[in-house]
């Protein structure tokens, strides 16, 4: 369903020095220098597969994620996606996706949340009859039907993040990009979040691309992990197999005692200092 190859992308961030001799000079002539956000990033993903695409801060998981969205033109590379490459084509493609920015909202800020699904809907052309049934469902497994009526800059950040994927789920994608989902969110909400994740993978054979810092996120919905850092592709495999890779014989703590149980947490810290990326 999903094909990268080769996809490198690099920005020009505008360098300047403090003071006030900098900042005219930087009027005339500014000095760039190139940061390389992603580096020859190839991976498959099968259909209904769910993915924890994971890095630290800056590795450049957004930046994939913005590509594969369509959003951004890598500088090399391919993307298929559904035979669709998302750049070029993505009037058609992005019908098929839905996508959720922690950090972004797809709703109008001073309406209400229901109001900003009746746009969506229009906007996807999405049938009356689906979109009542969708709604219907993502109400419930979500539990918004107390707040779909408030506007949205009178929303909590974990009930908006609710909201949000309610959104990207109305015109029924086959593929579902989750950029920090989980952000902000109650214990008792991600437990209802990652559960409502769970059931539209296996009920609906959903795909799913999820990056988050939430090692617990990726423990309870992905079994395939793919780990980023400084822009490029450092490990893609199965979860458990990274669970004896680092068995308790193989690791051990600052203190230089062995841990008998390593967490998610555990193991994922010792991948970055392994590849010297923390």
């Amino acid at each position: 369903m999903i094909t990268v190859s080769g996809i490198s992308k690099s920005f020009k961030v505008a360098k300047r020095s403090s003071g006030v001799r900098s900042a005219v000079k930087s009027l005339f002539r500014r000095e760039y220098t190139e940061v390389a956000a992603l580096n020859e990033i190839s991976f498959h993903i099968a259909p209904g597969e769910i993915v924890g695409y994971i890095g630290p801060n800056g590795a450049g998981k957004s930046t994939t994620i913005k590509v594969m969205s369509g959003i951004l033109v890598p500088d090399r590379g391919t993307c298929t996606i559904m035979g669709y490459t998302p750049w070029l084509d993505r009037v058609a493609y992005v019908k098929n996706i839905g996508v959720v920015f922690g950090q972004r909202s797809q709703l109008w800020w001073d309406v209400p949340v229901i109001d900003s699904f009746e746009l969506l809907r229009d906007i996807y052309g999405v049938q009356e009859n689906e979109y009542k049934s969708n709604l219907k469902l993502l109400v419930e497994t979500l539990d918004l039907k107390d707040i779909i009526h408030t506007p949205v800059r009178q929303l909590s950040l974990g009930q908006r993040m609710r909201c949000e994927i309610a959104a990207s789920l109305l015109h029924s994608p086959s593929i579902l990009f989750l950029d920090e989902p989980t952000i902000g969110l109650d214990a008792i909400s991600k437990l209802a979040v990652r559960q409502f994740i769970t059931t539209i993978n296996k009920e609906k054979g959903v795909t799913i691309i999820l990056t988050t810092h939430d090692m617990n996120d990726i423990e309870a919905l992905a079994q395939r992990i793919i780990l980023i850092g400084k822009g490029s592709l450092l490990y893609d495999g199965n979860l458990n197999t990274l669970r004896e890779r680092f068995a308790p014989s193989n690791l051990v703590t600052e203190a230089g005692s062995s841990i008998n149980a390593p967490s998610i947490d555990d193991i994922i810290v010792q991948m970055y200092k392994e590849y010297q990326i923390t």
